[in-house]
């Protein structure tokens, strides 16, 4: 169950974040918050659902995930077609991430 929520997670912020992005660098309207809050909450509950003993590790793991999402957002919502740079830096962050949330520990 963890990717589904990592996904879930990573579309919630992104869009909330996006929400801020655009009230204030593209001038849109303030109505934009309330949805790009409800975003963040809805990222910041869905993380607590991963099975860790420690939350920086989740956090951590997370982090490579949202990278990728983060490349596909830019590409689908904003036009922008991820290099092979996007990519082989998505593929280390999640080659990372997996380092994280996998490893054998005693």
């Amino acid at each position: 169950m963890t990717l589904p929520v990592f996904l879930f997670a990573a579309l919630a912020e992104i869009a909330g974040c996006f929400a801020f992005w655009h009230v204030v660098r593209l001038s849109g309207s303030p109505l934009w918050l309330a949805p790009g809050l409800a975003s963040l909450i809805a990222f910041a509950l869905a993380l607590t659902q991963v099975e860790a003993a420690a939350a920086g590790r989740v956090f951590a793991a997370y982090g490579g995930i949202y990278i990728l999402a983060s490349l596909g957002w830019m590409w689908a919502m904003e036009g922008v077609r991820p290099d092979r740079w996007d990519a082989a830096g998505a593929a280390l962050c999640l080659a990372g991430a997996c380092v994280i949330l996998l490893a054998p520990r005693g």
